[in-house]
């Protein structure tokens, strides 16, 4: 990939704004309106439809959805907890760069809570087993038709069984809280090209004809060798420089913008 793609993924002038990205969303009764905007400014930021370092306005926001701007606010400061915005005062909201320590921290949190998962999984044989067997076919499936978004929501449905077949389904929502910084990385790896479906899909078999043969040092093993260990992921990281300049670029070049008004 060239450097011009990589300036046409970081956004030029014209890139669509988050009013723009929110127009055909709606808010629906029934459920928190905080709640809503925060997962849909949630999955455009994870997505990188919301750059590192773009303004995110919240009189947009709430114009866009028709809200007041209570619950935008709200959502906000949530967005604010998840290390996903940055307030900065007299100047406004911005996405949050894309952080490698941070990347490197989350990697390290669902490698050791994943760990203990698979483990128990594999020394606590469950009905609940036969789920897993299922989301591998589905998987196949999406890989033969090309269904790349699909394959990755298999992906998550996946490592979320696991904890629910170890009988431990409650720390899961513990897990995915720390993990934006690792869908942003995903996200960009998909952006430039990098494909290992076919290896997460083989290694994902590796994981649970571990768990079903009851046999938990193979499923650790297993389970490593799919998330990856920090120096991996670090090593895997220095070989994509490309990669690296979008993340540099992201966390100094749009610093200009973000000079406090006066």
């Amino acid at each position: 990939m060239t450097s011009s793609a990589s300036t046409d993924i970081l956004g030029t002038p014209d890139r669509a704004s988050v009013g723009s990205l929110l127009s055909d969303a709606c808010l629906v009764s029934g459920e928190g309106l905080a709640n809503q905007i925060y997962r849909l400014l949630w999955d455009l930021i994870v997505n990188i439809q919301l750059q590192p370092g773009q303004l995110v306005s919240e009189k947009e926001i709430a114009e866009s959805l028709n809200s007041s701007k209570t619950p935008v606010r709200e959502a906000l400061i949530r967005l604010e907890e998840a290390g996903l915005v940055n307030v900065v005062p007299k100047s406004g909201t911005y996405v949050t760069p894309i952080r490698i320590n941070t990347y490197i921290g989350a990697c390290f949190i669902r490698l050791q809570l994943e760990t203990g998962a698979v483990r128990r999984a594999a020394i606590q044989p469950s009905h609940r087993q036969s789920q897993l067997t299922e989301i591998i076919k589905e998987q196949e499936k999406a890989i033969e038709n090309e269904d790349f978004p699909l394959f990755f929501i298999l992906d998550e449905r996946l490592h979320e069984a696991f904890f629910i077949v170890a009988g431990i389904p409650a720390v899961w929502p513990v897990v995915k809280r720390t993990q934006s910084e690792v869908y942003r990385m995903r996200k960009l790896k998909r952006m430039f090209r990098i494909n290992r479906r076919a290896q997460v899909l083989n290694q994902h078999r590796a994981i649970v004809d571990a768990i079903q043969s009851c046999n938990p040092d193979a499923a650790q093993v297993a389970l490593t060798n799919h998330i990856g260990s920090l120096e991996g992921e670090l090593q895997e990281l220095s070989a994509l420089p490309e990669l690296l300049a979008f993340i540099e670029e992201s966390t100094v070049g749009r610093q200009r913008s973000r000079t406090p008004r006066l």
